[in-house]
Parts: C-alpha cells; structure tokens; sequence
C-alpha cells in the first residue's frame, strides 16, 4: 500500500512517498522536491561478512533521462559515475556510516537513483533525506533518523536549500548533516566568511535539520518492520581477556615512539608477537583478525587516554601546537609554477598548469540545460609510496577525488576574473609523504604554487585539520592530527581559508554528534592554526610573481566586430591555419567577436595579432595602403589594400600624365603604394596610385634637411 506524506519545506514542496517503487527492498522511500524526484533503496544480506570493516556502499546514479537527455559517447547508456555523482555518493555515505551500531558488519547497500532533475533544485540533500527514511523504515538496524540541508547567504540572509540560480549569488554554500540532536557532517565552501558567520549558518541549517527529522519522524511512524537478527562481530570475551595482558604494556610503550614507521614497526612486532604466541594454541589459532581488532583497540585506549590525561599527543606535541612546517617554490624547472609544502611527514607538490580556453573542462550534467566549462582544475593524487605501503595502482580513487574538490573549493574564491587572467589555469597535488591533513597540505601547496606561476590570486589561502578524543565529558580538540588521530580518534574537521575568513570546510565525525560549543571551539582555535601556518608560508612568498613563468603562454584578448569572424577563419578553416601554421600562436575565436591568442613566445602573439587586426580592419578614407595587384583591365588595376578587400586604381589615377595601357605601369602581382579617394554608397573602393605617389614625395622633400647653399669661391 502506498504511503505518502507532503508537506512545505524552504518554500517549496517536499514529499515523501514508500510502497509504490523497489518494493523487494528491504526498505525504499521516493523523495519529491520541487520538480526534482530522488528514489532510495536499502538492502543489506542476511549473514555478516568476514571483511574487517562494515561493508557499507553508497551508489548515487544520476539518471540522464531525468533531465530530458541522452548520454554521449558511442554507447549512449549511462557510464562510471562523475565527480558531481561521486562527491554526492560520499556525502551521503559519511553522515550515515557512524550510526550504525559497533559489530554490525552485513554487507549493506543503500541506492540512490535522481529520477527527474528540475535543474534548479539539487538531489544530493534530497536522496540522505530518502536514505535515512528507508533505512529506518526497513528491517536494518539503524538508530535514529538524519537529514541533511544545504545553506546559503544572500546579501546577508540565510537561505536554507538555495537553487541553482540562487547559488549563484550566495557568499556561502555548505551543506549540512546531523540528527535530531547534533550536526554529525559538514562539507562545503564560502567566499572567504568568518568563523562567526559560519557558525551563525550552521545553527539555521540544524534547525532545517530538525524539521526535516520531525517529518521523518511521522513519516514512518506505523510504517516499520521488525528489525532482522544480526550478531556483533565483535572479539569474544575470552579472546579479550587473553590478549590484552600480552600487548597492552608494549603497545603503551610503542605508541610513545614520535617517528611515524618506528611505531608503526613497533607495533607490527607486537601483533606478530602476540599471533605467534597465539598460534600455539589450538583454541586461538584461527582469530588473527579478531586479535588484530583487539590490538587496533588497545591502540585506540592507549592514545586516547594519553592525550586526556597528559594533553600530550602521539609525536609529542601539546594538544593546540602544528607540526614544523617548510615551504619551497620555483622546484621545478620547467612547469609554469611549482611548490612543495611540507608539514611535519605530511608532503604535497604543487604543480601548475596554464592553458588556454581549448585546455577547460566541459560538463555535461542533468543539473544544467546545456554542457559547461570548466576552468580551473585541482587534481589530487595520493600514491602508495607515500604511506609506506605497495598497491597496485588503479585509477583515481573516490577519496582522491573528494581531497581534490574539498582543496579545489577552497582556493576557487581567490581566483582572478576570466576576463582579467584568461587561462584554464590546472593544479595538481601529489602526495609526497602522508601522516595525516594531506588534504589541507594541498590547499597549501596549490596557493603557493599558483604565485609561484604568477597567477594573481587574491590572497594566499592555507588549510589545517582539527581532531577531537571524547570520552564522557572529557573532551581534547586537536590541532593539525596525524593521521592515527585521525583513524582513533573521534573527528575529522577541515578548515581552510585566509586572513579574512573561511572558503572551505569540511567535518566528520565518529561519535553521536557536536555540538555548537564544540564547534565553536574547533573554528576558534582552527582561525588561530590557520594564521599561524600562513605566516610561514608569506615568509617563502608573499604574493604573486609579476611576470609569468618563460615557458607558460602569453595570451592577448582583442574584441572584433562579429560579421568580421568569417574573414579570420576563411574557408574550410584555411585563414586561421595559416596564420596560426606561420606565427606558432594558438588562435580561439568567441561568438561574441573576443579572439584570444596564445603564444609562449611574445614576437609570436604580437605577429598574430598584427596578422588578425589587417584582416578585420575597415578602410579608412585617406589613408595609403600597400598591397598586390590582384588584376589589371583596359580601365585601371585592381588592388588589394586588405587581406579579401580589392578597390580600382582608375588608369588616369596610376601616374601623372596620360596612360596609354594599364600594364605599361603597373603589373599582375606588383606591390604598389596607393591612396583610399573614397568610397561610394555600394562599398567600392576608389584608389590613387599617382595621389599615393604625391604625398610620399611631398613627405620625404619635409623630412629632407635643409643644406646650406656656400657661394662660389670669387676667381
């Protein structure tokens, strides 16, 4: 039977719906918002698997047909997810996977397919909306239900769930998650805002929250299934009890080792240790990943209780200090700019890329009528070496893709207009080294190595990552956390900016939720890590190079009238080949009668300027021109004073005196100086090679000094 509940929500209708689509799921919900319909389906197998982790996917489809299209390329079917699906899938994904309860490893899929895209409101927010629904509604074990909205500021006004259209004019654009009693995710970016304004922001967008979760709320109410039987996987008792004695010392012990692979070698040894003790006896022979849960545990308590009751960290450091930073530019020789930013055994290089308007990105998306374009790319790669560790490498991974766009949003704001620097302007991150934050690293690297190129950025922008160990009202903010802080602690909370404010965040958590004195807290002391790390990073280069790097392109921007396009190109395309075949600059041409032209050497740009300007001027009355004698007649020659325009040297305007015959003075193919008389009321052209010839004459007799005439020496 159907189920349906609608009700307004940020001004528009919000709906939602079970029991008409994906009734063999375990549990599914269709979200209706506005014109934009999300369908959410959740399955989970009966028996858990022997994976160490809880398998839980996320697949966000954005269906072209939702949008009235068909897919590109020769298959025309959907393919692999975009970026723009793959950062929904993970928004997703992140606020849901903490609240599944410990032990809980059945494999579980949740499924969300955008059905129809108005393009104006967008679907990511729409389908956790769905998921939460459906899982609470269905037979898997999940607590509560979580919403989450997406938060803008118009001219100072907060808006919840902005369109498309709307985004377009905000300051802030941010999306939020949580629960009934706390925000539990937070991803987004901000045109350099203040910590108070984000706050401010994040408190409406937890009200929305709540909203939604009172809707939830009634909505499956009466509308649930019993919950299935499942058995934690959790370590036995016995098997607890057993190990802990043997490791817990030597882990204490290792965990105070400040150098990344010493502890990480010490702590190996300790599992081996502890396995090959194990394996003697026949009861706990076969519990290897059960012991290495045990051991992964001791290493949680064991940290944990160290910073709560010493306020010293893993490597040594108090609880608000930053790693040692340094900062080096200019590190390779021949991209157009480069950086290498290090942090403690956190590394990133950054290198960047100028490219032309041929270089940009285009997007075809069911959020947008048309394809777009791109033109600035911040790519984030993170290799094995860089931990340690040998894997195969595959291609771009959904994490690396997340790390790209958090470090992309954060440096976009500080971009200069298109029209002011027009490049497509790439910058990539390889991750060098990585004990935690490589995320914010990149943001470091990319803002460095864009001056570094001379690109000129607003303002140089850094990144740190704040962690956070709760247990009961003990509570430790962490500033730039390592990456075992990361992986045992409670937190993950991204905060990059300027001087002036924030233009990206990003926060995760692991326990039940924050609350806004704890984030207000992070904020502050993340503004104070922030400010501390840029002043670093001025001392190394404090804005941007003047002039840009020998080996980027030069590009000049000059305006033509429209109808003149057609000359420049010529047929089939064979005028803007030669030129481009002869000066070695790259040529792109606008509708709007923008040319841009693109040459690493300036003799080169300047030639095909001059080359493009002879071809779109207009002919000027008075003025002389030299060109080629195109055909002679009875009655005068025809010469072309501009590439395509021709006019008539009339016979009695070649020379002074009568002319007989037009070839007895000039000839097919002469170059020859003449004078624009005028032209008539059709467009043509009256020329005057003996008017040309005149004032040359008259020019060079001014020009000729003067000579001092002596007399005559008297005999």
């Amino acid at each position: 039977m159907t189920h349906r509940i609608e009700r307004s929500f940020a001004g528009r209708t919000l709906s939602l719906e079970t029991g008409r689509m994906a009734k063999l799921a375990h549990g599914s919900c269709l979200v209706q918002f506005g014109e934009t319909v999300v369908l959410v389906a959740v399955t989970a197998q009966d028996q858990p698997t022997h994976l160490p982790f809880f398998p839980l996917t996320v697949e966000y489809q954005e269906k072209t047909y939702a949008a009235g299209k068909i897919p590109g390329g020769f298959f025309k079917r959907e393919g692999r997810p975009g970026e723009k699906a793959i950062l929904s899938a993970r928004s997703i994904d992140r606020p849901l996977r903490p609240l599944f309860p410990e032990g809980f490893k059945n494999e579980t899929q949740v499924a969300c397919f955008v059905l129809s895209a108005d393009q104006q409101n967008d679907a990511d927010v729409l389908a956790l909306l769905g998921a939460s629904a459906a899982l609470n509604m269905s037979k898997i074990p999940f607590p509560e239900p979580v919403a989450s909205v997406r938060i803008g500021r118009i001219q100072g006004t907060w808006v919840l769930n902005p369109t498309f259209e709307q985004l377009d004019y905000s300051d802030v654009d941010i999306m939020v998650a949580g629960t009934e009693s706390a925000i539990t995710m937070v991803e987004g970016g901000s045109i350099e805002v203040p910590e108070a304004d984000i706050l401010a922001g994040l408190k409406i967008a937890h009200e929305g929250i709540r909203e939604l979760v009172a809707l939830q709320k009634e909505f499956i109410d009466g509308h649930t299934v019993p919950k299935m039987e499942w058995t934690s996987q959790s370590p036995p008792a016995d098997l607890v009890a057993r190990v802990t004695p043997m490791a817990e010392q030597r882990i204490a012990e290792s965990m105070r080792l400040q150098d990344k692979q010493e502890r990480n070698q010490a702590l190996a040894q300790v599992r081996e240790d502890v396995l090959g003790r194990l394996s003697e006896d026949d009861e706990f022979a076969e519990q290897a990943s059960d012991v290495k849960d045990i051991l992964r545990g001791i290493e949680k308590k064991s940290m944990r209780a160290r910073i709560l009751s010493d306020g010293e960290r893993a490597d040594g450091r108090g609880l608000d200090e930053i790693r040692p930073i340094t900062c080096e530019v200019g590190v390779l020789p021949r991209p157009h700019g480069s950086a290498l930013f290090t942090r403690g055994q956190t590394q990133a290089l950054g290198v960047v890329t100028l490219g032309t308007s041929r270089d940009e990105q285009r997007i075809d998306t069911i959020d947008t009528p048309e394809e777009t374009k791109k033109s600035f790319m911040l790519h984030y790669n993170f290799p094995p070496f860089s931990v340690g560790e040998a894997r195969p490498y595959r291609g771009t991974s959904r994490r690396e893709q997340g790390h790209g766009a958090l470090a992309e949003r954060a440096v976009q704001p500080l971009l200069p207009a298109y029209d002011d620097f027009p490049y497509t302007i790439r910058v990539v991150s390889d991750i060098l080294e990585s004990n935690g934050s490589s995320s914010m690293a990149s943001v470091c690297a990319a803002s460095l190595s864009m001056m570094d190129a001379g690109v000129p950025i607003g303002a140089a922008v850094a990144g740190v990552a704040m962690g956070l160990i709760k247990e009961g009202s003990d509570v430790a903010i962490l500033t730039d956390i390592l990456g075992l802080e990361d992986a045992l602690g409670d937190m993950d909370f991204k905060v990059a900016g300027t001087r002036q404010g924030i233009t990206a965040i990003q926060m995760d958590i692991k326990i039940d939720g924050l609350t806004m004195d704890l984030l207000d807290e992070a904020l502050r002391k993340a503004h104070t890590g922030r400010m501390h790390i840029l002043d670093i990073m001025d001392q190394t280069l404090g804005e941007p190079r003047d002039e840009l790097s020998q080996h980027a392109p030069r590009i000049v921007s000059i305006q033509i009238n429209p109808e003149k396009i057609g000359e420049i190109i010529g047929p089939k395309g064979k005028t803007i080949r030669a030129i481009q075949d002869e000066t070695g600059a790259t040529i792109d041409i606008e509708d709007s009668g923008i040319v841009k032209i693109a040459a690493v050497s300036g003799d080169a740009g300047r030639r095909a300027r001059e080359m493009i300007e002879a071809i779109v001027q207009d002919p000027e009355v008075g003025r002389i021109y030299e060109g080629p004698v195109k055909n002679t007649t009875t009655f005068g020659a025809f010469v072309e004073i501009l590439p395509g325009t021709e006019g008539l040297c009339h016979i009695s305007e070649l020379e002074e005196g009568r002319v007989e015959k037009t070839e007895d003075v000039v000839k097919k193919g002469d170059i020859v100086r003449v004078k624009l008389l005028a032209i008539d009321e059709k467009g043509r052209l009256r020329l005057s090679r003996k008017a040309a010839m005149a004032e040359d004459a008259a020019r060079a007799e001014q020009s000729e000094p003067a000579e001092s005439k002596e007399e005559a020496p008297v005999a």
